[in-house]
C-alpha cells in the first residue's frame, strides 16, 4: 500500500493536480472578462457566453499545454516543428477527452437520469485520467 501511494503521489501527480487547478482558474478568469465585457458592448447572454467558452478553453488549453510542458513532464523537445506537433497533440487530447465528456454527460444525465453534479464529478475525474494518461503516454513521453 505505501508503495502505490509513493507511486501516486509524486512530483509529477501533484504538480499535474496544482496545474490542473491553476487551468481551471484561468478559464473561469478569461471566461468571466470577456464574457463580461461582450455583454457590455451589446452583445446578448447566449452569444456572449458561448463566445467567451470558446475564448477561455483555447486560453487554458494554452496555460495548460505550456505549465504541462515545463512543470509537470519537464519536456525539453525544442524547435519550431517538433513543439508545434507536440502542442497540437495538447490540442487534440483536449478536443478529445472534452468530446468524450460531454457524451458521458449526456449519457448519465439524460439517458441514465443521474444527477447532473453527480455526473460533472464522476466525468471530471475520467477527465483528470485521460489527459494526464495522454500527456504522459503520448504527448510528453520521455524518449529513451
Amino acid at each position: 500500500m505505501k508503495k502505490l501511494l509513493e507511486r501516486i503521489l509524486n512530483r509529477e501527480t501533484v504538480s499535474y493536480v496544482i496545474v490542473g487547478v491553476l487551468t481551471t482558474a484561468v478559464d473561469y478568469i478569461v471566461f468571466a472578462v470577456v464574457n463580461e465585457a461582450l455583454k457590455s458592448g451589446g452583445m446578448g447572454v447566449t452569444e456572449s457566453s458561448s463566445a467567451a467558452t470558446a475564448v477561455s478553453w483555447v486560453a487554458a488549453v494554452l496555460f495548460a499545454y505550456v505549465a504541462n510542458k515545463l512543470f509537470v513532464f519537464r519536456s525539453s523537445i525544442k524547435g519550431f516543428f517538433p513543439v508545434f506537433k507536440e502542442m497540437v497533440s495538447f490540442f487534440a487530447a483536449r478536443l478529445i477527452s472534452g468530446g468524450i465528456v460531454l457524451l458521458l454527460m449526456f449519457i448519465l444525465v439524460d439517458k441514465c437520469s443521474m444527477n447532473e453534479y453527480i455526473a460533472k464529478v464522476l466525468t471530471s475525474v475520467f477527465n483528470l485520467v485521460f489527459n494526464y494518461v495522454a500527456s504522459k503516454l503520448f504527448i510528453f513521453k520521455k524518449k529513451n
